[in-house]
Order: C-alpha cells, then structure tokens, then sequence
C-alpha cells in the first residue's frame, strides 16, 4: 500500500448532499461522524472522522441552514455529481514562511485566508490556510496553519485508522516537483486525476475516491 504522508493534516471529502454522505460513510465503515460545524458565509458545514494522530477527514457539503453564497461555493460542492475525495491538507507552523518557500521553489500555492468555525459545543476554531489555487486537480495540498487554536482533532472523534492514500495523474511528473515546492510526500502514480484513501474500519478496509 502507498504510505500516509507524515505531514497530513486532513483528507476532504466533497459531497453535494451531506446527510447522505454522511449516511452512507457510516453503514458502508461502522464509523458514524460527528458534527464539525458551519462554515458561516460560505453555505456549508461539515462532519469528522479522526484518522488516528492529529489526521482527520472531511466530509463537507452545503448547509441547508444557510443561504446560497454570495461567491463560489467550496471545493464546488454544488456542481459535483457524487461524494468524491477532491483535496488534502498538510500541516505547516509559520504559514507565510511556507508560502514563501514554496513559491522560491517555483510553486504558487494560493492566497492565504483566515478561516473560523464554532463547534457543536461552543469551542471557536481559527486557522489560517492557502486558497489551493495552485493546481487544479486537488492532488497537490493546500497549506494550513492552525496555530494557538484547538485543532479538530482535540474533540474526541470517533476514530478509523488510515491505512493509505495513492493519487494518479496522466503527468505524475509534473505533479512531483510541485508536491516537493511543499514537502507532500505523497507518490502519484500514472492515470486519470484522481485521490483515494483507505480506512481500517470495524467492518473491514474501505476504500473512498
């Protein structure tokens, strides 16, 4: 099986319709997510699952609680057809320091934005990230800093253990030396864009697209 980066800090889990997503995740692992919370302003919200560690994943869709976004849509989870796994993050201290090395190394990693989201239990979460416009297929991570702020995984999430995550791409070589712009360890075999992970769960490996 293809290693787990050593820096991952969280697998996106995309999905036009949370509640079934949700739904599904937990009959297809045994593993039920628990609320994360709302993205305020943004139209979604999302669930968690701990992948052992300070790794988490995902699972984020609209929020029928909250209006229609004045801008795009996150990981453009209202255009996608099905659940699909369309990004990752790497844990980094010192976010613009990263940045800066990442475009000395000829990588432009995106905007940085500050982000916040309250937990079902009140507990305010800040974060700072890059925006991952800087490659379109998801398969190169955007950067997240979360600095003095609790980190997700510090709720008690019910946890699966990640067994392994593979990328392929009809150019692996021109996904390698951006991966390296950011120090993402993550192997990128040969084929149509894609990410992938697989769970250790009470009913087996899962694996997710």
């Amino acid at each position: 099986m293809d290693p787990v980066p050593a820096r991952l800090d969280h697998l996106v889990l995309a999905t036009p319709d949370l509640a079934a997503t949700v739904a599904e995740f937990a009959r297809r692992t045994g593993v039920t997510p628990v609320a994360g919370g709302a993205h305020v302003g943004l139209g979604t919200r999302n669930f968690l699952v701990g992948l052992g560690g300070c790794r988490y994943l995902e699972i984020i869709g609209p929020d029928p609680e909250q209006p229609v976004p004045a801008g795009p849509w996150p990981f453009g989870v209202d255009a996608l057809p099905a659940a699909r796994t369309v990004t990752w993050a790497i844990a980094v201290r010192g976010l613009d320091g990263a940045v800066a090395a990442a475009r000395a190394r000829g990588h432009e990693p995106g905007a940085v934005r500050e982000m916040s989201r309250r937990r079902p239990d009140g507990t305010l979460l800040r974060w700072r990230l890059t925006d991952g416009t800087g490659h379109p297929s998801g398969l190169v991570p955007f950067l997240i800093d979360w600095g003095a702020s609790p980190h997700p995984t510090d709720s008690h999430l019910p946890v699966t253990g990640l067994l392994s995550m593979s990328a392929t791409a009809p150019a692996p070589e021109e996904i390698s030396p951006l991966l390296a712009a950011v120090d993402a360890d993550l192997v990128v075999g040969r084929g149509p864009v894609g990410l992938s992970f697989t769970l250790d769960t009470p009913r087996g490996p899962v694996r997710f697209d």
